[in-house]
């Protein structure tokens, strides 16, 4: 079901001009604007210290990012998300929280590149990303061979992939692409909530949900080693 459009979304849009760093694409050719356009980011300038970035990638309603950010508040964060009538939530949320160190891209995560520089982010959130388990939507899966060169050139060497997914099928397909990419994985888990891991987990709204029916929660680590190479 599609989802009902905010009512003022355009001007609500403009009041969180504050934490909005861009929004739609610099042309309709992602290809294009990917390989060609470059504005990229000072982030001691957007934020205002040189603290490391840490970047999430589908933020939906933001409860994931504004937690971290909160917990850590010596990091900055920057959310992505393509839709405006969610990422909007996610805004007005955390202006209205005062948390200081999150930005938000409106952007599909194609475009990444032209704004985000190269080995400048620490550590990469996928958090219950759309499986599409459609063999002709293989492209869109956002672990696909598509998208990892895309965050292996935006992370930091040492820097991490941390996927979460309540989809079984879906997460042995990234754990796979991880490492046909050229990623090391670790902290490999098929039931978050009973691992090791679950003390330091911020659940997510989808994830409680998905929990409370006792489903397992999938998640893993990986790493971009000394040794990645871009894969054409």
């Amino acid at each position: 079901m599609r989802m009902r459009k905010k009512r003022h979304l355009e001007p609500r849009m403009e009041r969180c001009e504050k934490v909005l760093l861009v929004r739609g694409r610099p042309c309709l050719n992602l290809k294009e604007a990917a390989e060609n356009y470059r504005a990229l980011f000072d982030y001691s300038a957007v934020f205002g210290n040189e603290n490391p970035v840490e970047l999430e990638i589908g933020c939906g309603n933001g409860g994931f990012i504004a937690e971290l950010a909160k917990r850590n508040p010596a990091t900055n964060y920057l959310a992505v998300e393509v839709c405006s009538n969610v990422i909007l939530t996610a805004m007005e949320n955390c202006l209205k929280e005062g948390i200081p160190n999150v930005r938000f891209l409106n952007v599909p995560a194609e475009i990444l590149p032209c704004y985000l520089p190269e080995r400048s982010v620490e550590k990469i959130y996928l958090n219950f990303s759309t499986p599409l388990p459609e063999t002709s939507r293989e492209k869109q899966r956002l672990t696909s061979p598509r998208f990892l060169p895309i965050y292996g050139a935006l992370l930091k060497e040492g820097g991490c992939i941390v996927q979460k997914t309540d989809s079984e099928e879906f997460f042995d397909y990234s754990l796979a692409k991880f490492r046909e990419c050229g990623f090391e994985v670790k902290e490999v888990t098929r039931d978050l909530h009973r691992s090791e891991y679950a003390e330091e987990n911020i659940v997510t709204e989808y994830e409680k949900s998905f929990s409370q029916k006792g489903m397992p929660i999938y998640r893993c680590v990986a790493v971009k080693s000394a040794h990645w190479k871009p894969t054409k």
